[in-house]
C-alpha cells in the first residue's frame, strides 16, 4: 500500500530509472495523474505535460465507462458500447466530453499544445488504472502522433488490465496488482480527488523547476 500519490509516484519513478536523462516525455492523465507524472518527470529529468483524456460515462451511471476520448479526438469504445447504445447516443456523449476537454486544455495547459511526440519515448502516467478507458484513448493519440515508444506507468492495476495494456503499448510498469482489485483508492492510505487547481499547480511548479534548471 502507498502512503499517498507522491509516495507511489516516487516508487514508480525508481522502477523507470532506465529512462533517466534519456530525453523522454512524461504525460500525466489529469487530474490524478498530474501528480504522479510530475514526480516521475522530476526524478527522470524528463519533460512533463498533461494529456487530456476523458471517460465517456454511461448515460444512467456516469462513473461506468463506455470508453474514452483523447484531446485529438481519438476514441476508445468498450466492446459492449455499440451493442447497447445507438451511434447518436454515443456521439452525444462524445460531444459533451469534447467541451470538457477544451475547458481543461485552457485551464491546465493554458491553451498550449502538447509537445511534439514524434519518435520520442512517451511515458503515460496515472495514479492507477481501473477500466483503462482513458489510457487506451491516450495510447491511440500517441500512436497517431508517431511516438517512438509508448510506456504505461501506474502504481496499481489489475492483472487482466496489465495484459490488455501490454497488447497496445510497448511496455507496461505496474507496481501492485491486487487479486481483489476493485478501485484505485484501495492502494492508498490517503487518497482524494484532485481539483483543477491542484493539477494546474503541478504544471506551474514544473515551469518554475525548468526556470531553475536553465538559470
Amino acid at each position: 500500500m502507498f502512503t499517498d500519490r507522491k509516495d507511489a509516484a516516487l516508487k514508480l519513478a525508481k522502477a523507470l530509472e532506465k529512462y533517466k536523462d534519456k530525453n523522454v516525455i512524461v504525460l500525466g492523465i489529469p487530474r490524478g495523474g498530474a501528480e504522479t507524472a510530475y514526480y516521475i518527470a522530476l526524478h527522470l529529468h524528463a519533460e512533463f505535460s498533461l494529456l487530456i483524456s476523458r471517460k465517456l460515462g454511461h448515460p444512467s451511471n456516469p462513473e461506468y465507462a463506455l470508453g474514452a476520448i483523447a484531446e485529438d479526438g481519438s476514441v476508445y469504445l468498450s466492446p459492449f458500447a455499440n451493442e447497447e447504445f445507438s451511434k447518436e447516443t454515443i456521439n452525444e456523449i462524445i460531444d459533451l466530453q469534447k467541451k470538457e476537454i477544451e475547458r481543461r486544455i485552457k485551464i491546465l495547459r493554458k491553451g498550449k499544445p502538447l509537445p511534439d511526440l514524434k519518435d520520442r519515448t512517451v511515458i503515460l502516467a496515472d495514479d492507477g488504472i481501473a477500466t483503462g478507458a482513458t489510457i487506451f484513448a491516450a495510447i491511440e493519440m500517441c500512436k497517431k502522433r508517431k511516438a517512438g515508444k509508448i510506456v504505461i506507468a501506474a502504481p496499481v492495476s489489475g492483472y487482466d488490465m496489465e495484459e490488455m495494456l501490454g497488447e497496445k503499448a510497448d511496455e507496461v510498469i505496474i507496481l501492485e496488482k491486487p487479486g481483489d482489485f476493485f478501485a484505485v483508492s484501495q492502494a492508498y492510505q490517503s487518497f482524494y480527488n484532485l481539483s483543477d487547481d491542484d493539477a494546474l499547480g503541478f504544471m506551474e511548479r514544473w515551469e518554475k523547476e525548468k526556470g531553475v534548471l536553465k538559470s
